[in-house]
């Protein structure tokens, strides 16, 4: 079994999608992405039961392909991507203009929607600084659809303090981010250097098939951040931050690895054009 804590269905779609389709037309055949998601130890059920789910949830939709029946991403799964892959390659070319986007809420009844209303902004790289007021570095356009499916009110405004990285410090846990960031390139370096002992029991064919392997589960862990930080100007960070030699061992790792990752890809999703069609998950074919 692998030396990692098991790979979510779900989080490797996304992850896939996001990763490799969305710049193939985001779109795939279900054979392909079953044949993607083995070499994670994602099996063929687990991947069919996702697909329905994410479905359900409008980030993906069935369509009819040449080749059989696939999954597309939805506009709104574009948007999600195309904003997550900024903060997950650190893309952003606008510097902070030193102002936090401050959201005011009205209080939310059901602790449930109060749950998703904290994941939902947590994940768009907002933090609490107190039960109604949360504060990000930058804006974000998902903010309104988060909160409207909750049916939560809200004020926003533009806002500036006298000590941006002090209140920096009180919404984000910066010493346990940057233990994170240390513990993630203790395993990444681990995993670069000897994928074996990390994706121990997961068949693997061929040597681009280890590259997606290693590339893909570096990418499934640093994804994890995206929950955690929201991409805080290195104005508000301490200086020997453990998150700038994450990142660049993220980065060029990454970069070495996607030439063989991607062949990877093409022949998965070169190969499913010549099997068989794969029963439709969802069993909502349009």
């Amino acid at each position: 079994m692998r030396q990692t804590a098991p790979v979510h269905a779900r989080s490797a779609l996304f992850d896939v999608y996001g990763d490799h389709l969305r710049s193939r037309g985001g779109r795939a055949p279900v054979a392909a992405l079953v044949r993607l998601l083995a070499p994670l130890d994602v099996t063929g059920p687990a991947v069919r039961t996702a697909i329905s789910r994410m479905v359900r949830q409008r980030w993906l939709e069935p369509v009819r392909l040449a080749t059989g029946p696939g999954y597309a991403l939805t506009d709104r799964a574009r948007k999600r991507l195309d904003d997550a892959a900024v903060r997950i390659y650190r893309t952003r070319e606008t510097p902070w203009d030193g102002q936090w986007d401050l959201l005011v809420l009205d209080t939310v009844a059901q602790r449930s929607a109060r749950d998703r209303v904290r994941t939902g902004l947590g994940f768009l790289g907002y933090a609490p600084i107190s039960d109604s007021t949360w504060i990000s570095p930058y804006s974000s356009p998902e903010v309104g659809t988060v909160l409207a499916a909750e049916g939560a009110e809200f004020a926003r405004f533009s806002a500036r303090d006298d000590d941006p990285a002090g209140r920096a410090a009180q919404a984000w846990d910066l010493d346990a981010l940057g233990a994170a960031y240390a513990g993630w390139l203790a395993f990444a370096t681990k995993l670069v250097s000897d994928p074996a002992s990390v994706l121990d029991g997961v068949a693997i064919d061929s040597d681009d098939e280890r590259a997606f392997a290693v590339r893909s589960t570096m990418v499934h862990e640093w994804r994890k951040f995206l929950f955690t930080d929201p991409g805080l100007p290195p104005d508000l960070l301490p200086g020997d931050w453990p998150g700038h030699a994450a990142a660049g061992f993220f980065a060029e790792q990454a970069s070495e690895l996607l030439p063989a990752a991607s062949r990877f890809v093409d022949e998965c999703l070169t190969t499913s054009a010549h099997e068989h069609h794969t029963p439709d998950p969802s069993g909502d074919r349009r």
